[in-house]
């Protein structure tokens, strides 16, 4: 199956082969900002800084240009006039999501994510963009369960660049 990863660049740094295998295996990348900070509370020479430092190590390590995707970090910035200038002029522009697994959360569990993320999609309908991370330790365990839950349903999966125009 296809996504979209929204690469930070600090992890990209230090994460370099898991980088570039996402991007060889056919997933779509995104930036994801270089420090992972709210992006509202940069000047704007502190936010190109940012976004500009995250495209260089995406390019540089694993070689392919993340323009137009980009998340704010936390989604703190999606709505603001200022954050959605600041990228356009870049060549970005912010994809949020509808849909949250909620896998930072400590209580959350592979099983729990699984089956209540599933809802939420199901709930939403199609075109829902799912936020995931990699990291958590919920997300190993409730990926395959909640891929087999949606499969049942004839979900595809696709990239945000399949659902929307940039």
């Amino acid at each position: 199956m296809r996504a979209t990863f929204f690469l930070q660049g600090r992890w990209v740094e230090s994460n370099r082969e898991t980088a570039r295998r996402i991007a060889k295996t056919g997933h779509l990348i995104g930036n994801h900002s270089f420090y992972h900070a709210r992006m509202p509370l940069l000047s704007d020479d502190g936010f190109r800084t940012d976004v500009l430092a995250a495209e260089r190590v995406i390019r540089k390590i694993v070689g392919v240009d993340p323009r137009p995707w980009f998340r704010c970090p936390f989604g703190s910035g999606r709505d603001h006039a200022r954050t959605t200038s600041l990228l356009a002029e870049l060549g970005y522009r912010d994809v949020n999501w509808d849909v949250t697994t909620n896998d930072w959360q400590v209580s959350q569990t592979g099983t729990r994510l699984a089956r209540e993320t599933a809802d939420r999609i199901l709930a939403h309908g199609d075109g829902a963009i799912v936020l995931m991370h990699s990291w958590p330790r919920p997300t190993g365990n409730g990926l395959a369960s909640l891929i087999t839950m949606l499969r049942a349903h004839d979900i595809r999966f696709v990239g945000v660049d399949e659902l929307l125009t940039p």
